[in-house]
């Protein structure tokens, strides 16, 4: 197959509604004018279902191939920016204050709409595809949404696909794997109640900062002295907020993180150890303790026949020899996992070349990466087997 002919002379087209999206950034649910805009695209190309309002805020679309029976398939793409200050000083850079599109997902949307154009245009492929255009991936759990509000039982969709973009894995390239692919990501926060008092006292107090301390050694014996090296667990104290004053040992200290892992179990056995050496340390110092813990999103999840339909279609647009079949799990989240918690699916990397890192203010989408992306998708549906 290669790259489609086709996708090389959308390229322009997708690129330029690529460039309008990262102009006009949304975060989290309140992508309404994004979701409008992919609305209309949708419309204009002839989809034989629009959906809008799924999950909140997502879109999503029915295209029914011409090859006869066979699976619905979901492509899922994400669609609302960060919170962050655009510095890539590019002629499109966000015209809204304080939010950018620093993770792609104006390009992933824009490629998803390139691709339901070609999809509605030829229908050559057996059943039907959903493409699906999700809200707050960054954080509000907008995958999750959309399942709960039954887009999978609702269009009848038997496996599902993700496709992210990866900085500086070289244009042309895709990487994948079975099983963990991204983290699950979950958050802690601590408060450690003392006896405040004069610094010049310390016996007559009972020191939270002290106390705080050895409780953020101690947390990094989770990852270095209970749990395998051979499993993924990350244990990252990221605040750690006490006082005001250079003279006055305070009454409280408070401290906050987030503990990743790749497998379920170990994800258990972290928050477990989490709780225990949290309480031992505040007996040990005498402090009391409060410990909230938040679960963020499962791990993402590769499917095992699902990864190699995804590796064949990649092999396909780009050759075998373009694929990492195996490479590196990311300790990152990514809420596809809950898509892939109600359906067999895969989530797939494109390389975006040489480029600042996700989440970055310098970081931009790179368009050259538009016709592999659309191919690609185009592939997942045409290879689907009529029944």
């Amino acid at each position: 197959m290669a790259v489609l002919n086709r996708a090389a002379e959308m390229q322009q087209e997708v690129a330029e509604w690529r460039r309008h999206l990262h102009q006009n950034p949304e975060l989290m649910f309140d992508v309404h004018e994004t979701a409008a805009f992919v609305e209309a695209k949708l419309r204009e190309f002839g989809c034989d279902e629009v959906v809008t309002g799924l999950g909140r805020t997502g879109v999503c679309a029915v295209i029914k191939g011409n090859r006869g029976d066979g699976e619905t398939l979901g492509l899922r793409s994400d669609m609302d920016a960060l919170p962050i200050i655009e510095a890539t000083g590019k002629p499109y850079a966000s015209k809204t204050q304080g939010k950018m599109h620093a993770c792609g997902h104006d390009g992933h949307t824009a490629m998803l709409l390139g691709a339901a154009q070609y999809l509605s245009e030829t229908r050559n492929f057996a059943g039907s595809i959903v493409v699906i255009f999700q809200p707050a991936e960054e954080g509000g759990g907008g995958g999750n949404e959309m399942v709960k509000d039954g887009m999978m039982e609702r269009f009848g969709i038997d496996r599902v696909y993700g496709m992210h973009n990866m900085p500086n894995v070289p244009v042309g390239e895709f990487t994948i794997r079975k099983g963990g692919f991204f983290a699950a990501t979950d958050e802690f926060n601590i408060t450690l109640k003392g006896k405040g008092g004069h610094a010049a006292m310390p016996h007559s107090t009972i020191d939270p900062i002290v106390a705080g301390a050895a409780l953020i050694q101690s947390l990094q014996s989770i990852a270095s002295r209970n749990v395998d090296p051979l499993e993924a667990i990350v244990v990252s104290v990221t605040k750690f907020h006490a006082g005001d004053a250079h003279n006055v040992i305070p009454n409280e200290s408070k401290l906050g993180g987030t503990i990743r892992t790749l497998d379920g179990d170990i994800r258990e056995y972290g928050e477990k150890r989490l709780r225990e050496i949290t309480q031992s340390v505040a007996d040990a110092y005498g402090c009391e303790v409060q410990l909230e813990f938040r679960r963020g999103y499962p791990v993402t999840v590769n499917h095992d026949i699902e990864t190699e339909i995804a590796t064949q279609a990649a092999s396909a647009v780009v050759g075998a020899g373009n694929i990492d079949i195996n490479t590196p799990p990311l300790m990152g989240g990514e809420d596809f996992s809950y898509m892939l918690e109600a359906r067999p699916g895969a989530m797939i990397l494109i390389g975006n070349g040489e480029s600042a890192g996700l989440h970055h203010p310098k970081y931009d989408f790179n368009d050259e990466i538009i016709p592999y992306g659309i191919s690609y998708w185009a592939q997942i549906a045409e290879q689907n087997p009529a029944r």
